[in-house]
């Protein structure tokens, strides 16, 4: 991920695009790239998706969509001053408090709804 990140930041300094590289802007940008990831799917049946899926084409489409959410989330994440992978991290211990695995697994409930 560090490697990436560099990457990222390279990309955008060589440009010199952090300026324009607010925290408000970049995160309409994150919503605006998940409404294009988003239209892939819109209409379609399961089935449909599952479908899509096994082209290749479709598959590298909905890469380049994901793939323009975690550049700027990348950069979001760089302007605000936030490690993102420990960000990750720490969502994760508060989620394995939230979700016990002995009564979230299996179902899709929110950790307000399991049963105890």
């Amino acid at each position: 991920m560090d490697d990436l990140v560099r990457a990222v930041l390279a990309f955008r300094d060589e440009r010199d695009w952090k300026q324009f590289h607010n925290p408000k802007d970049l995160a309409i940008s994150i919503t605006l790239e998940a409404a294009e990831l988003l239209e892939h799917f819109q209409w379609k049946t399961a089935a449909e998706v599952e479908s899509l899926l096994v082209i290749e084409e479709n598959r590298r489409r909905l890469g380049e969509e994901m793939a323009d959410i975690l550049i700027f989330l990348v950069s979001l994440a760089d302007v605000v001053g936030l490690d993102l992978v420990e960000a990750g991290r720490a969502k994760l211990r508060e989620n394995a408090v939230k979700y016990p695995v002995e009564r979230a697994k299996g179902n899709a409930r929110k950790y307000d709804e399991l049963v105890p």
